[in-house]
């Protein structure tokens, strides 16, 4: 009889067990472990962004800017993440000078558009203690026949007016 109530035992506890872990799921992987099996964001650094092409960059953005009445602060870097030009809207606030540089140098550094750094740090709190990081939209790579060459940087107005603004830059790259 005791044997019985043994095994009893241990087929509850075995059934007990397998509901309990059927009811409460594993927790999701760290997608931080995840492998993947291409480098993303590898684009490679080319030669410098001319300073007659940063120019036409900034006076496009400034356009878009003017147009809707806001007062910006622009940077572009080359593929260094050097100050290649960099121009100021009358009005636009002294803070966001630094910030615009840096948000050309955090893209061109990390090889991405800051609204990326943006949307990690809200996943990932490490995200912020990568040095340079700005999680802030408004810095977008510029990459010319798959070769990066320099960023540009905006910043004055909200993250996504600053960002408006620089998709016009980039835009001027095509012309």
């Amino acid at each position: 009889m005791s044997m019985r109530a043994t095994i009893l035992a241990l087929l509850t506890l075995g059934l007990f067990s397998a509901q309990a872990s059927a009811q409460s799921p594993t927790p999701p992987a760290n997608p931080l472990d995840a492998v993947p099996e291409v480098m993303p964001f590898d684009v490679p650094y080319g030669a410098p962004i001319s300073l007659d092409r940063a120019d036409a960059l900034i006076n496009a953005a400034m356009a878009e800017a003017k147009k809707r009445n806001w007062k910006m602060n622009i940077a572009v870097v080359d593929s260094g993440g050097n100050l290649v030009t960099f121009k100021r809207m009358d009005g636009a606030q002294y803070a966001s000078i630094a910030i615009a540089e840096h948000k050309a140098r955090a893209a061109v550094t990390f090889r991405r558009e800051t609204k990326l750094l943006e949307d990690a740090i809200q996943r990932f709190a490490y995200i912020g203690t990568l040095d340079g990081v700005i999680a802030s939209r408004g810095g977008i790579p510029l990459v010319v026949d798959g070769k990066m060459i320099g960023a540009i940087g905006c910043s004055g107005g909200t993250g996504s007016q600053d960002e408006v603004s620089c998709r016009a830059g980039v835009a001027a790259l095509a012309h």
